[in-house]
Protein backbone atom coordinates (compact mmCIF):
# COMPACT_ATOMS: atom_id res chain seq x y z
CA UNK A 1 0.00 0.00 0.00
CA UNK A 2 2.24 2.28 1.26
CA UNK A 3 6.14 2.50 0.26
CA UNK A 4 7.40 3.06 3.74
CA UNK A 5 10.62 0.56 5.07
CA UNK A 6 11.71 -0.33 8.62
CA UNK A 7 14.37 2.27 8.75
CA UNK A 8 11.32 5.04 7.82
CA UNK A 9 9.57 3.42 10.38
CA UNK A 10 11.55 3.63 13.02
CA UNK A 11 12.10 7.38 12.59
CA UNK A 12 8.17 7.52 13.17
CA UNK A 13 8.65 5.34 16.02
CA UNK A 14 10.92 7.71 17.99
CA UNK A 15 9.48 10.79 16.91
CA UNK A 16 6.04 9.41 18.19
CA UNK A 17 8.18 8.45 21.61
CA UNK A 18 9.33 12.10 21.56
CA UNK A 19 6.35 13.76 20.78
CA UNK A 20 3.78 11.79 22.61
CA UNK A 21 5.57 10.52 25.91
CA UNK A 22 6.61 7.28 26.35
CA UNK A 23 3.26 7.00 29.07
CA UNK A 24 0.81 7.92 26.49
CA UNK A 25 2.68 5.77 23.69
CA UNK A 26 1.12 2.24 24.16
CA UNK A 27 -2.37 3.53 24.58
CA UNK A 28 -1.85 5.56 21.37
CA UNK A 29 -0.57 2.60 19.16
CA UNK A 30 -3.09 0.55 20.45
CA UNK A 31 -5.82 2.99 19.43
CA UNK A 32 -4.10 3.53 16.16
CA UNK A 33 -4.15 -0.33 15.88
CA UNK A 34 -8.18 -0.47 16.70
CA UNK A 35 -8.67 2.82 14.18
CA UNK A 36 -6.50 0.73 11.41
CA UNK A 37 -8.24 -2.44 12.23
CA UNK A 38 -12.11 -0.60 11.68
CA UNK A 39 -10.62 1.09 8.51
CA UNK A 40 -9.32 -2.21 6.53
CA UNK A 41 -12.37 -4.00 7.59
CA UNK A 42 -14.70 -1.06 6.19
CA UNK A 43 -12.80 -1.46 3.01
CA UNK A 44 -12.72 -5.04 2.80
CA UNK A 45 -16.46 -4.86 3.42
CA UNK A 46 -16.60 -2.21 0.78
CA UNK A 47 -14.83 -4.97 -1.62
CA UNK A 48 -17.23 -7.50 -1.04
CA UNK A 49 -20.36 -5.61 -1.68
CA UNK A 50 -19.07 -4.59 -4.92
CA UNK A 51 -18.26 -8.01 -6.02
CA UNK A 52 -21.50 -9.11 -5.23
CA UNK A 53 -23.04 -6.33 -6.78
CA UNK A 54 -20.67 -7.59 -10.00
CA UNK A 55 -21.73 -10.75 -9.35
CA UNK A 56 -25.95 -10.42 -9.22
CA UNK A 57 -25.44 -7.56 -12.43
CA UNK A 58 -23.62 -11.14 -14.21
CA UNK A 59 -26.13 -13.33 -13.20
CA UNK A 60 -28.99 -10.39 -14.84
CA UNK A 61 -27.01 -10.67 -17.82
CA UNK A 62 -26.98 -14.29 -18.12
CA UNK A 63 -30.51 -14.41 -16.88
CA UNK A 64 -31.85 -12.50 -19.99
CA UNK A 65 -29.88 -14.56 -22.12
CA UNK A 66 -31.15 -17.51 -20.99
CA UNK A 67 -34.56 -15.93 -21.35
CA UNK A 68 -34.06 -14.67 -25.08
CA UNK A 69 -32.31 -17.80 -25.96
CA UNK A 70 -35.95 -19.76 -24.86
CA UNK A 71 -37.64 -17.30 -26.36
CA UNK A 72 -35.97 -18.11 -29.95
CA UNK A 73 -36.20 -21.93 -29.59
CA UNK A 74 -39.62 -21.47 -28.41
CA UNK A 75 -40.23 -19.55 -31.57
CA UNK A 76 -38.42 -21.97 -34.06
CA UNK A 77 -40.40 -24.90 -32.45
CA UNK A 78 -43.74 -23.36 -32.89
CA UNK A 79 -43.09 -22.46 -36.81
CA UNK A 80 -41.51 -25.81 -37.46
CA UNK A 81 -45.04 -27.35 -35.62
CA UNK A 82 -46.62 -25.01 -38.06
CA UNK A 83 -45.07 -25.94 -41.29
CA UNK A 84 -45.65 -29.69 -40.48
CA UNK A 85 -48.78 -29.31 -39.65
CA UNK A 86 -49.77 -27.65 -43.08
CA UNK A 87 -47.77 -29.92 -44.89
CA UNK A 88 -49.75 -32.35 -43.55
CA UNK A 89 -53.16 -30.67 -43.57
CA UNK A 90 -52.63 -29.71 -47.01
CA UNK A 91 -53.01 -33.19 -48.31
CA UNK A 92 -55.19 -34.69 -46.03
CA UNK A 93 -57.83 -31.92 -46.73
CA UNK A 94 -56.98 -32.73 -50.57
CA UNK A 95 -57.93 -36.36 -50.07
CA UNK A 96 -60.78 -35.73 -47.85
CA UNK A 97 -62.35 -33.98 -50.90
CA UNK A 98 -61.53 -36.37 -53.21
CA UNK A 99 -62.87 -38.60 -50.84
CA UNK A 100 -66.18 -37.06 -50.54
CA UNK A 101 -66.07 -36.44 -54.27
CA UNK A 102 -65.71 -40.16 -55.02
CA UNK A 103 -68.40 -40.93 -52.71
CA UNK A 104 -70.73 -38.50 -54.17
CA UNK A 105 -70.08 -39.92 -57.94
CA UNK A 106 -70.72 -43.76 -57.05
CA UNK A 107 -73.91 -42.70 -54.82
CA UNK A 108 -76.60 -43.77 -57.33
CA UNK A 109 -79.24 -41.18 -57.99
CA UNK A 110 -82.68 -42.27 -56.61
CA UNK A 111 -85.04 -42.73 -59.42
CA UNK A 112 -88.10 -40.58 -59.73
CA UNK A 113 -91.32 -41.92 -58.26
CA UNK A 114 -93.60 -43.80 -61.12
CA UNK A 115 -96.42 -41.90 -61.69
CA UNK A 116 -99.38 -43.94 -59.60
CA UNK A 117 -102.87 -43.57 -60.78
CA UNK A 118 -105.42 -43.16 -58.28
CA UNK A 119 -105.66 -46.92 -58.00
CA UNK A 120 -102.65 -47.79 -56.40
CA UNK A 121 -101.71 -49.50 -59.70
CA UNK A 122 -98.61 -47.99 -61.72
CA UNK A 123 -99.74 -46.48 -65.04
CA UNK A 124 -98.73 -47.77 -67.99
Amino acid sequence: MFDIGFSELMVIGVVALLVIGPEKLPKVARTLGHLLGRAQRYVNDVKSDINREMQLDELKKLQSQVTDSARELENSVRKEYETARAAVETPVQAAAAELQESVHQATPATPAPAAVDNTGKPAA
